[in-house]
């Protein structure tokens, strides 16, 4: 996999043609971004309430969310969607596989 070679609009994730005088970049160049931390986040569903209901919940309470069983979650990467996927149990703690990856036109 190092000698695999990616165009910049490609590792900007876009559909545009590079133009052809344009820098190759090779994954060895992307060696400075490996360590920079990002949050990823997997969400189950959501669901809008009152405060006043909220104040009323208490141990055992079940909140409804707007997904079914068995229906994708989302997986966000700093706040931005990503991708799809699934939850999953890895010896004794939740994971997520992901199903579908998102890409965004900018």
């Amino acid at each position: 996999m190092a000698d695999e070679t990616l165009t910049l609009s490609e590792m900007e994730g876009t559909n545009n043609e590079a133009p052809k005088d344009a820098p190759i970049a090779t994954i060895d160049d992307l060696g400075a971004v490996y360590g920079i931390p990002v949050e990823v986040s997997a969400v189950l569903g959501k669901a809008t309430m009152q405060v006043s209901s909220l104040l009323k919940l208490g141990r055992g309470a079940v909140i409804e969310l707007d997904r079914k069983v068995g229906e994708a979650i989302d997986i966000y990467v700093n706040n931005r969607l990503v991708a799809r996927g699934e939850v999953v149990v890895v010896e004794d703690r939740l994971g997520i596989t992901m199903t579908e990856i998102i890409k965004t036109e900018k």
